[in-house]
């Protein structure tokens, strides 16, 4: 039985109802909106308009996780985003952070980041640590097949569905066998990972089996390649932020699906979809 409590640092995130968790990319080479936000007080704007179209947490990234991606130094992921969290910290919202790099969660936790967002899962060296040491913040778990450098080069076999919950499960008891208290904590499957269409396609139709361990769901399925894959008209896949229709229905058919939270681009658009979907199922 899931919690209806996200645990963070400075919010009880109440989860009886879907919250939206808007992307915010400090990056130059993120798939879909790449180098749009770069410049800090663009990127501000940028967020205190998502957060007036209805978003409930704010996702700053300093790192692309895109196929092919290439690492970047502690130095400069904390460039990009610590001038941007420093002024967000101020709005009392809740700030998650999307980074797999220990020394990164370190800083911007001791700032006041509420939740640490980790494509890896808290597997680097030390992750784990800097977590039970900062109790009270929130952590997302994500499977990955192996690293956005390699994940496509051999992808996935057989059932993701399987693979993704037992993996998720070993990750959830290492946390709790350090004390993290599970409501802080959040699962999410990784759409588009190292997976195959038809792997994302049985994670988003199986999610609800995720829910047997015990923790919320968070899905993020925006902009994702399948989708372009699946909308292609004459075998021409459209460009990222022209998926919208796509990344809306399948937040909505996340949330169907038993996620509590949907990470999303298009903010206003999956708003309006969930409201009149709450409304209708009333």
């Amino acid at each position: 039985m899931t919690t209806s409590v996200w645990q963070t640092s400075r919010f009880s995130i109440d989860l009886t109802q879907p919250k939206v968790m808007a992307i915010v990319n400090l990056t130059p080479d993120s798939f879909s909106d790449g180098g749009q936000h770069t410049n800090v007080k663009h990127a501000l704007d940028h967020a205190q308009t998502m957060l007036a179209q209805g978003a409930d947490i704010l996702d700053i990234g300093g790192e692309s996780s895109r196929p092919g991606a290439q690492a970047v130094s502690v130095e400069e992921e904390l460039a990009r985003i610590v001038p941007f969290i420093e002024e967000a910290l101020h709005w009392h919202v809740p700030l998650s952070v999307d980074t797999a790099k220990p020394d990164v969660m370190k800083v911007v936790l001791d700032m006041g980041v509420d939740i640490i967002n980790d494509i890896w899962a808290l597997r680097q060296a030390g992750a784990v640590d800097v977590v039970g040491q900062h109790a009270g913040c929130g952590v997302c778990l994500m499977h990955m097949h192996r690293d956005p450098q390699t994940m496509f080069e051999q992808p996935m076999q057989g059932d993701a569905l399987q693979e993704v919950k037992d993996f998720l499960s070993q990750r959830l008891q290492v946390l709790l066998a350090q004390g993290v208290d599970p409501s802080r904590i959040v699962l999410d499957p990784g759409v588009g990972f190292g997976k195959t269409l038809e792997q994302n396609l049985s994670l988003l139709t199986r999610q609800a089996e995720l829910l047997s361990l015990g923790r919320p769901v968070l899905a993020g399925w925006s902009r994702k390649g399948t989708l372009g894959k699946l909308t292609a008209v004459n075998g021409v896949m459209p460009e990222p932020n022209n998926r919208v229709g796509a990344s809306v229905g399948a937040a909505l058919m996340a949330v169907q699906n038993g996620a509590s939270l949907v990470r999303v681009h298009d903010v206003l658009e999956t708003v309006q979809a969930l409201r009149f979907w709450q409304a209708a199922k009333a």
